[in-house]
């Protein structure tokens, strides 16, 4: 067992490559081999979100605070809100973030495969982002 004591791990700021806007990432677990999985708490400012992306085993978010939005490829915008909780599939390109006037915070959980647990690709247009 192992206990990871609230304020332990440092946050950091989402990496640009990564994120439009401001972003913050609280690591909460990366469970040691030969587990996979992963947690991070991510606060997105108003309008901030991520690129489009994938997930090679999929990925949890579970809206904790704010109101958000989530997008698949060829979906609609959706919102999300706290209690909220979303799957996405493995190989699903899609992108979250908060919502243009609120901040969202979500616990985003993935597993890792073969060294990944993501997959980056290009940033969501503004126009893209617009769409609700």
């Amino acid at each position: 067992m192992e206990i990871t004591r609230n304020g332990e791990q440092a946050s950091g700021k989402g990496p640009a490559e990564w994120f439009t806007g401001s972003v913050r990432m609280d690591p909460l677990f990366a469970a040691p081999e030969p587990a996979r999985v992963t947690g991070l708490n991510v606060t997105f400012e108003p309008g901030a979100r991520t690129a489009w992306h994938t997930h090679p085993l999929g990925q949890i978010l579970i809206v904790t605070a704010g109101c958000g939005r989530v997008q698949r490829e060829g979906g609609p915008v959706e919102e999300i809100k706290p209690g909220d909780v979303v799957w996405i599939a493995p190989g699903e390109k899609h992108w979250h973030g908060a919502g243009p006037a609120t901040a969202m915070t979500h616990i985003a959980i993935q597993e890792k495969l073969d060294g990944r647990y993501v997959d980056w690709l290009e940033h969501v247009s503004d126009a893209e982002y617009g769409k609700a």
